[in-house]
């Protein structure tokens, strides 16, 4: 059976393609914030994923005459998003730390930076649990930060995520469950 979610993306949908813009007006309004989380995930940058999400959405707007109604919305829309934040950073010049290694493997720019993190009592200092997080999720790899968001703020399933990341299903599973550990002994130390 269909969820409430799906039923008023699809009315949305139809609304829309029958003339209606406030119709996809909805959309946008519904699924804005969502998508710029995820896709800030992805880039690190907020200026960066404004753009980013601008670019889905008109990329959606083109394509939404093209969207199979049988399907879930929320999951097409996120697999735009994903799609559009890595032809993002393909763009994106960037020179690699390895860029700077000498002959012998040194790294001068790596081993002259500082760290950032915070000391432990610093950590302890902060009141807010989702500032502690926040940090903690920063130290993990895109890869899996992007499974911790899809799953926990976003609230996906394991197949809807799948369906976004273009993988199976037990990837998505296992990488989740790594991710949650590896969340927890940042959390710890």
């Amino acid at each position: 059976m269909e969820t409430p979610n799906i039923l008023e993306d699809i009315d949305d949908i139809v609304g829309y393609l029958k003339g209606n813009e406030s119709s996809f007006a909805n959309l946008v309004r519904k699924y804005l914030r969502p998508i710029y989380n995820f896709v800030y995930r992805y880039v690190g940058n907020a200026q960066e994923a404004e753009d980013v999400v601008q670019v889905t959405f008109v990329k959606v707007w083109k394509n939404i005459k093209k969207f199979d109604q049988t399907r879930s919305f929320k999951t097409w829309i996120f697999n735009i998003a994903k799609n559009t934040a890595i032809d993002f950073l393909r763009k994106k010049k960037t020179i690699p730390f390895s860029d700077f290694e000498d002959d012998n493997g040194k790294n001068y720019l790596e081993d002259n930076l500082s760290d950032v993190t915070p000391l432990p009592p610093e950590l302890f200092d902060q009141k807010d649990l989702s500032q502690h997080l926040t940090l903690a999720m920063q130290k993990l790899t895109p890869k899996y930060q992007v499974v911790l968001s899809l799953r926990y703020i976003e609230q996906l399933t394991f197949q809807e995520i799948a369906e976004v990341l273009g993988e199976p299903m037990n990837t998505v599973k296992n990488r989740c469950w790594r991710a949650v550990e590896m969340l927890r002994q940042h959390l710890i130390l």
